[in-house]
C-alpha cells in the first residue's frame, strides 16, 4: 500500500471516534507499529486532531478532512502560486495559514513522488519575489505554445532575444529555458528576473541543435 494510500486509510479508521491501538491499526494494515507511529506523526503535522500517544491509542475528532488528491505538477504549481500571493500580500494571519497550509501538503506528499525533499515546504526564499515573475508566466507559457520568439529584458544583465522551449518549476523558482538568438547558446532564465518582456513577430521553427531535445542532451552529458 502506498503511503498516501495508507494515510488515508488511518484517517478513516480514527474518525469513527473510538480509540484504536497501533499494534492494531499495524495489523489491519500490513506494517510495523513503528511505521503506524510514524504516521501518526505525519497525520498529526498535517493539521488531523490526532489525539492518543504511543502505548495507549489514537483517535481523531477531525472537523474538516479532505480525501486524498491526486495533483499534477501544474496543479502543485497552482497551488504556489496561490501560496505565494497570499504570502506577499501583508496580511499576517493569511501569511500564517498559507505557511500552516504548506506544512500541511508538506506532511502528505507521496515519498514516491520523485520531488526532492522539502520541495513543496514554505520556503525561505521570498515571496515578494517569487510574484515578480508571475506576471510573465502566461505569455511565456503562450509564446511555448505558439513558438513565438521574444525580447527580454533585465535589470542586471543585457537584452537577449529568445526561443522559449521550456518551464521549470524548482519551488518558489520559476526557469526558463531558451535558446538565445543573442548569444547563440542555450540559456535559463528565472523569471522574477525579467524585466520587461517583448513579444517579437514572425515564429521559429525547430533547427537542429537549437531544440529542447537538444538542451536535454546536452544537460545529460554535463
Amino acid at each position: 500500500m502506498k503511503r498516501a494510500d495508507r494515510l488515508y486509510a488511518l484517517m478513516q479508521r480514527l474518525r469513527d471516534g473510538r480509540v484504536h491501538t497501533a499494534e492494531a491499526l499495524a495489523q489491519d494494515l500490513g506494517v510495523s507499529v513503528r511505521t503506524i507511529y510514524r504516521d501518526m506523526d505525519t497525520l498529526a503535522a498535517s493539521g488531523v486532531p490526532v489525539e492518543g500517544a504511543r502505548g495507549l491509542g489514537y483517535a481523531a475528532r477531525a472537523t474538516t478532512t479532505l480525501p486524498p488528491l491526486n495533483l499534477t505538477e501544474t496543479e502543485l504549481e497552482v497551488l504556489h502560486l496561490g501560496l505565494a500571493a497570499v504570502g506577499a500580500g501583508g496580511i499576517p494571519d493569511l501569511a500564517a495559514a498559507a505557511e500552516s497550509l504548506s506544512a500541511k501538503i508538506d506532511a502528505v506528499l507521496p515519498e514516491d513522488s520523485g520531488m526532492a525533499a522539502g520541495r513543496f515546504g514554505f520556503a525561505t526564499y521570498p515571496f515578494a519575489a517569487a510574484a515578480l515573475g508571475f506576471r510573465h508566466m502566461p505569455a511565456i507559457r503562450s509564446a511555448i505554445r505558439a513558438r513565438q520568439k521574444l525580447r527580454l529584458t533585465f535589470a542586471d544583465a543585457a537584452a537577449q532575444d529568445v526561443r522559449p522551449l521550456h518551464l521549470d518549476y524548482w519551488g518558489r523558482i520559476w526557469t526558463c529555458v531558451v535558446w538565445s538568438e543573442t548569444t547563440q547558446t542555450f540559456e535559463t532564465f528565472r523569471i522574477d528576473r525579467i524585466d520587461t518582456l517583448t513579444i517579437l513577430p514572425g515564429l521559429f521553427v525547430d533547427e537542429p541543435g537549437k531544440t529542447l531535445k537538444d538542451w536535454h542532451a546536452l544537460d545529460q552529458e554535463r
